[in-house]
């Protein structure tokens, strides 16, 4: 089978999705072009240099609906023979465009493609779109439905996570978000994003609080008590889907849980060919990737049984791999990644993670297997995993290689 090797990866940083955000201005669309426009001239792509641009986004409504990787391509300065592809895996649509274009060139479905994906939170609200799941009752009675944050405050009650214990995690993920700023550690992947002017709007990831101490954490109210709590409210669902839970802990909070921001993510994958004929030295090479469904009531759990099945189907074990990447989409969800792999916390998101520079849905999943990569060129290490929980419950998985 042919390899599927990434040539290149590149973000925006990425900024607070409210009104005073640096990005708020800023189109998905124009936002989706920039970064395409950055691929192509930082690898010198010509003509119809790649098969497809496939670009994830969750809230596929207003101006991020349609097809907005079609749209991207005709605004920016991509061959209009190359087509457009918008798929939506919630939290992993970016890494879903990732492992559906590298399994398309390993069967021979084209040399190339530009996978990826962006969400403008600020702009088009998570949840605007009236999701069946949430809103249809015949779906959310038959599932259990209760809201992301109440299934990352079970993953906690079940697994036995504190609120001590999440908060210390998003501390470090602070500490080190902040580090990786200062050592210059993103320089090879962001691309800034600029106006019409060519002036410079945002250069560096905004939502970052460094100075975070513990005794701030402490003083937040946990944001999903009140709705777990109210009668009849969504702890008694839950409840009802586990009965031998007596309670559920509301330990998270705006400081432990994944950031609203606006970003966007590309990645350009190739064969050998393609990257002998633009001069491209590859970087890493796709080994394996995997989806899985999973208890949608739960939901968050999903960066588990997905690892497991990508080791299994890859042969490989869990100490094969020498960095990963796990969204940190809420505390608990690498709380319970760490304990049920007993993982060194040293080597997952070394460079911090959402809950210090934020969680744009469409792109994450693309970012992290970015900053994977870079991480392990900078360490000098040679396997990584990255791993996102996704709404409704399911989980997706990459293992990349340096080549």
């Amino acid at each position: 089978m042919t390899e599927a090797y990434i040539y290149d990866a590149a973000r925006t940083p990425r900024g607070k999705g409210r009104p005073d955000g640096s990005l708020h201005e800023v189109t998905s669309l124009a936002l989706s072009a920039r970064l395409l426009n950055a691929v192509k001239e930082r690898n010198n792509l010509e003509g119809h240099a790649v098969e497809d641009v496939i670009w994830g986004n969750v809230t596929q409504v207003k101006e991020q609906g349609g097809c907005l990787a079609r749209s991207a391509v005709l605004a920016s300065d991509l061959d209009e023979s190359i087509p457009g592809l918008s798929i939506n895996r919630f939290c992993a649509s970016g890494m879903e465009a990732v492992n559906l274009a590298a399994n398309q060139i390993k069967g021979g479905a084209g040399q190339a493609y530009i996978a990826g994906g962006v969400e403008m939170m600020g702009r088009v609200a998570m949840g605007s779109d009236g999701a069946a799941i949430a809103v249809d009752p015949s779906l959310a009675m038959k599932t259990y439905f209760v809201p992301q944050g109440i299934s990352a405050d079970i993953i906690a009650t079940e697994f036995g996570f504190s609120r001590e214990d999440a908060d210390k995690l998003a501390l470090e993920s602070q500490r080190r978000a902040a580090e990786a700023w200062k050592d210059n550690r993103f320089a090879k992947s962001i691309v800034p994003v600029l106006d019409q002017n060519g002036l410079t709007i945002l250069d560096r990831d905004e939502y970052m609080r460094p100075g975070t101490a513990m005794e701030d954490l402490a003083k937040l109210k946990p944001a999903f008590k009140e709705m777990g709590e109210a009668m009849p409210g969504f702890d008694k669902v839950a409840m009802l889907k586990y009965p031998h839970l007596d309670h559920i802990d509301h330990i998270h909070h705006a400081g432990n849980s994944s950031g609203i921001v606006d970003g966007a993510a590309a990645v350009l994958l190739g064969n050998k060919e393609f990257g002998e004929a633009y001069g491209l030295k590859p970087r890493a090479r796709i080994r394996a990737t995997a989806k899985i469904g999973t208890d949608p009531t739960i939901m968050l759990t999903g960066p588990v049984p997905v690892t497991e099945k990508i080791l299994r189907d890859s042969g490989m074990s869990i100490n094969d791999i020498d960095l990963f990447e796990v969204n940190e989409a809420f505390a608990s969800v690498v709380l319970r990644f760490m304990q049920a792999f007993q993982v060194d916390p040293g080597k997952v998101n070394v460079n911090g993670g959402a809950i210090a520079l934020g969680h744009p849905l469409g792109a994450t999943g693309a970012i992290i297997i970015g900053t994977l990569l870079d991480e392990l060129e900078r360490q000098d290490k040679q396997v990584g995993l990255a791993t996102l929980c996704i709404a409704s419950g399911m989980g997706a998985a990459t293992i990349i290689e340096r080549v």
